[in-house]
């Protein structure tokens, strides 16, 4: 189980949290997020270089601090049609669907009642549910701030699928897992939510707890796909064929 108060200097081979951020937002980190350490952070190093040997087949990185809002509602009520107009987006009505857009803002199924709002084009800061919250006042209702609740990992790649496919129960075929569906499903012994949001794209969504044990897995699984390479550059596929 991971650490989430892990932390470790900034190295060349492991970025500093405010590096992984800004390659998640293009932009810098100041006061609050300069305190920050996202739960994966120590293994930012073991996912680039993994990254880099995978090339078109397959690459893992963690999207850092993203915003992610719990809602609660019933379907067609005064506090849905409020937090409709407070995002600005339609509520998903059914088993799987996305609303939005997978690029910045959108909503996840969770279940008839239940959702999950998420904004990858930025970092998430104080007050993210005020709107919403008095949007809510005096209505059945709920928007909680579960930005550090779970992280997210996403797995690219022509081999994305194949590496999740080792571990998942749920049907990954694009028949009955398409682009802008997401599940709640475990990958082995993992509860998360799977987000398929672009054609070679996935988003893991691990709890911090299990952040840690949930990257190694996916490394793992992703080794068969791996070009490595040793000090000389020299491959060591061809190594062996010699």
């Amino acid at each position: 189980m991971a650490d989430t108060t892990y932390s470790t200097p900034a190295t060349a081979e492991s970025p500093s949290t405010a590096e992984a951020q800004t390659a998640h937002t293009g932009t810098g980190s100041s006061g609050l997020d300069d305190l920050r350490v996202s739960p994966a952070a120590h293994l930012a190093g073991l996912m680039s270089e993994a990254s880099a040997a995978g090339g078109r087949s397959v690459g893992l990185r963690e999207l850092p601090f993203t915003v992610q809002i719990g809602l609660r509602a019933q379907p067609d009520s005064a506090s849905w049609t409020s937090l409709e107009d407070t995002f600005g987006l339609n509520l998903p009505r059914s088993v799987g669907e996305v609303t939005g857009d997978p690029a910045t803002q959108h909503v996840l199924w969770l279940s008839p009642d239940e959702f999950l709002a998420v904004d990858v084009s930025r970092c998430q800061q104080p007050g993210e549910t005020i709107v919403a919250e008095a949007g809510l006042e005096g209505l059945p209702g709920q928007a909680v701030d579960l930005s550090a609740n779970r992280t997210i990992l996403e797995l690219t790649g022509e081999k994305a699928r194949d590496v999740l496919e080792k571990s998942c129960r749920a049907d990954l075929h694009p028949r009955a897992f398409g682009i802008g569906s997401a599940i709640v499903t475990a990958l082995g012994p993992v509860p998360v939510i799977l987000h398929h949001s672009g054609e070679d794209t996935y988003r893991v969504y691990p709890r911090a707890s299990f952040a840690d044990f949930t990257v190694r897995w996916l490394l793992d699984g992703m080794a068969e796909f791996l070009d490595s390479v040793d000090a000389s550059g020299a491959s060591a596929r061809e190594e062996d064929v010699g």
